[in-house]
């Protein structure tokens, strides 16, 4: 059974926005005008029954902590799907949530990073069969959309979105992207950052939540006079018990720095492929930085110091993408532009 195959016809029409992301999945609606979902991507399910056991925060306080005949799982990685099986299960445990048995065939746009392959897309169109018609919108499309801006202009306007498995940069005029690049450093890489650099400067080893705090808490992208300061524990690589050090935000700006250079040369390349029409838009415009990782302390500062061109916030950072896919439903010179698939 698919996603939405057990959903009877709604007496109104419905159009919902699914923001797939690697670390949380979101779900606007349009009707409500609203964000009626944001939970984590996880499921726990038993090794050898395959049954889900639990989906969203409830499976996240499982990561690492899970016995061995259970295990708790990220079916998104890297902005796509990784086990189509649990995706679809996490999809339609959250309708159901939402909705309960008040059922529908929507309407549902999905957001997903700008270069992934066909077989990705069709993965996902498959991981919500049943819906009236499926649309596919890329996400830095998506999120500069839902950060106000309008790309229906015929003028030039830029976005950097830092998401937890990728980073979106597009350049985008009359609502179609004209140069573009998508890379797997993102949020969840600078977790990973985090870690090996613990592990390698004090022997320790932390979790990824552990690393995930330090990056909310810590993590920046210029480093100060006078850092913050941090307690971590772990377990101690010699002694094999558990360990407590304590960390200040330059060494996570250490730990960190070449993912974010990463993305900052990527926003280099897109530049490049600009045209020089759009040149003088984008100049005038500034570029915006939207998603979780936009986020990091003085990243929108250092970025505008490498590339010299102004760089502002989006004001939703963080629901941008699934805001901009609802917003999209409202542009039908947009919509045509789209991959859809109608059941």
């Amino acid at each position: 059974m698919g996603v939405f195959d057990f959903l009877r016809v709604f007496r109104v029409n419905k159009s919902i926005s699914i923001d797939l992301g690697t670390a949380n999945i979101l779900i606007y609606d349009k009707q409500r005008k609203k964000i009626v979902l944001n939970e984590p991507s996880v499921v726990a399910r038993d090794r050898k029954t395959r049954k889900i056991i639990a989906v969203g925060k409830e499976a996240r306080e499982m990561l690492g902590k899970t016995p061995a005949s259970i295990e708790a799982i990220k079916p998104l990685q890297e902005g796509v799907i990784a086990d189509i099986d649990s995706t679809t299960e996490m999809i339609s445990y959250f309708i159901h949530k939402i909705y309960g048995n008040s059922l529908f065939k929507p309407e549902v746009m999905i957001c997903v990073p700008i270069e992934v392959s066909g077989i990705e897309r069709k993965a996902l169109f498959d991981a919500v069969k049943g819906a009236k018609k499926t649309y596919i919108i890329e996400e830095g499309r998506a999120a500069i959309i839902g950060s106000g801006v309008n790309i229906s202009k015929p003028e030039g306007s830029m976005v950097i979105d830092i998401g937890g498995g990728s980073t979106d940069v597009a350049i985008l005029s009359l609502d179609e992207i004209i140069a573009s690049k998508s890379i797997k450093t993102a949020g969840n890489k600078f977790d990973e950052d985090i870690v090996k650099y613990i592990k390698k400067k004090y022997n320790l080893l932390i979790g990824d939540r552990t690393a995930e705090k330090i990056k909310k808490e810590l993590a920046t992208a210029l480093k100060s006079v006078n850092p913050e300061i941090m307690e971590i524990k772990g377990r101690d690589l010699e002694s094999g018990i558990p360990n407590t050090i304590e960390v200040n935000g330059n060494e996570i700006c250490e730990a960190i720095e070449e993912s974010l250079y990463q993305i900052v040369n990527s926003t280099k390349e897109v530049l490049e492929k600009c045209p020089p029409e759009l040149a003088a838009d984008i100049l005038d415009n500034g570029i915006v930085m939207t998603g979780g990782g936009s986020l990091i302390k003085d990243f929108v500062e250092m970025m505008e110091k490498e590339i010299g061109i102004s760089v502002y916030l989006s004001q939703n950072p963080l629901d941008s993408v699934v805001l901009g896919g609802g917003a999209a439903f409202d542009n039908k010179k947009l919509l045509r532009t789209l991959q859809v698939r109608e059941n």
